[in-house]
């Protein structure tokens, strides 16, 4: 239960800003690390990583130490001007991700929109589509950001309702089908967008074939197979990036959240030169996107990523939170899935929702947040122990074992 102190705090923004979050009922003030403390001084440990976004940790020294000497050198020029910074930091994420080019942005659905525009620009001067005819591909129970154009294909009425008239050129098919993609794909196709594992969906797996499939099909029909790892890339799910689980490379690949060092918005979109050519000057752009401050934070996190083992920690440790939670024998949970440091935990509604048990988790020490209101998901800092792992799962124990108790009573 909050305090008079969190209460004030918790009034403040529900009178001064919508109500378009339902945030637990916590305030925080500091976070070093995995850790995280309320104003009245209580610790937490951090499973969520503002959805990734805090993969480093937070205050990462090193990360700290570029956000200080940069910004007290160069933040923002627009890119009117060449930098010092942005140039390394192309090259850098290039490198690491085997693309030609990549397109600086600030926020994921940014680098969404872009991917979409490169997309479309690329269907009608490379590939010779009919003006205004191109399609694009994506997958049921999606979730790509919440601009007007994304939300247009969104499966979430709530995401959609009263903000039409939404966007056209979208074809949504069925999660995980590779068969339901070739079916969808006609003359007018120019891209396949879709999640390697779906996050806000509830850390949704598919098939193990899917994404071999997909690349298959786009490669047979001339169409460009676009990755969404804003969530499951830097590391999350156990390599550099999702698809690397599959042995495939897409067109293109869209990132965000772990890009920022959990310091500030980094996002881009990376592909070839034959899409990336058609974006020439005026026809997009973005007054902070490839700022100097985001670009040497940008290049020293995915640095940080390699130096400080952060993937193969979220591999190992992420297969042994897995397996302890598969080994709690409880019909509390029903399902427990994901890669890496990224895991659902599907909760049986007729024990408590998952609201409910987010507040208990909270309670006790653990921030984590449901999706979907049945799915509690659990995503810490790639830089956890495997010792602070034991004491979450001691501590979601205890709380489960309290929940089955209370029902059979």
């Amino acid at each position: 239960m909050e305090s008079s102190n969190q209460r004030n705090f918790i009034d403040k923004e529900s009178i001064f800003g919508p109500d378009n979050y339902k945030p637990l009922p916590v305030v925080l003030s500091r976070a070093k690390g995995v850790w995280v403390w309320d104003v009245d001084g209580k610790k937490y440990l951090d499973m969520m990583s503002a959805y990734s976004a805090v993969s480093h940790g937070h205050s990462h020294p090193e990360l700290l130490k570029v956000l200080h000497e940069q910004s007290s050198r160069l933040a923002l020029t627009s890119r009117a001007f060449y930098t010092d910074t942005l140039g390394p930091y192309l090259e850098k994420i290039t490198s690491v991700s085997k693309f030609d080019m990549a397109l600086p942005m600030n926020s994921g659905a940014e680098a969404v929109e872009t991917a979409i525009k490169a997309a479309r620009r690329w269907a009608y001067r490379s590939k010779k589509i009919e003006n205004n005819k191109a399609e694009i591909i994506v997958a049921d129970g999606n979730f790509h950001g919440r601009t007007t154009t994304i939300i247009s294909f969104s499966s979430d009425a709530n995401s959609k309702d009263d903000f039409g008239p939404h966007t056209p050129g979208f074809v949504s098919v069925e999660y995980g089908s590779s068969k339901a993609i070739e079916e969808a794909i006609n003359e007018n196709t120019a891209a396949v967008l879709v999640e390697p594992i779906q996050g806000e969906g509830g850390i949704i797996v598919p098939p193990e074939n899917w994404l071999p499939e997909v690349r298959e099909i786009c490669t047979k029909h001339g169409v460009l197979m676009i990755l969404d790892e804003i969530q499951s890339g830097l590391g999350r799910t156990g390599k550099m990036f999702a698809f690397q689980h599959a042995n495939i490379q897409p067109d293109g690949l869209i990132l965000g959240k772990a890009l920022g060092g959990g310091f500030m918005p980094v996002s881009c979109f990376l592909s070839s030169k034959e899409v990336m050519q058609w974006l020439n000057p005026g026809s997009h752009g973005s007054t902070f996107g490839g700022n100097p401050l985001a670009a040497a934070i940008g290049k020293r996190s995915l640095e940080l990523l390699e130096e400080e083992n952060l993937i193969e920690n979220s591999r190992v440790l992420g297969d042994f939170f897995k397996n302890v939670l598969n080994s709690i024998n409880s019909p509390v949970i029903k399902e427990v899935r994901g890669r890496g440091l990224w895991i659902g935990v599907v909760i049986d509604p007729n024990y408590i929702s998952g609201k409910e048990l987010s507040k208990l988790l909270l309670n006790e020490g653990i921030l984590c947040k449901e999706t979907h209101e049945t799915v509690i998901r659990f995503a810490p800092p790639l830089v956890v122990t495997k010792a602070e792992i034991e004491w979450a799962v001691d501590v979601i124990k205890t709380v489960i074992t309290r929940i089955e108790t209370n029902h059979r009573s």
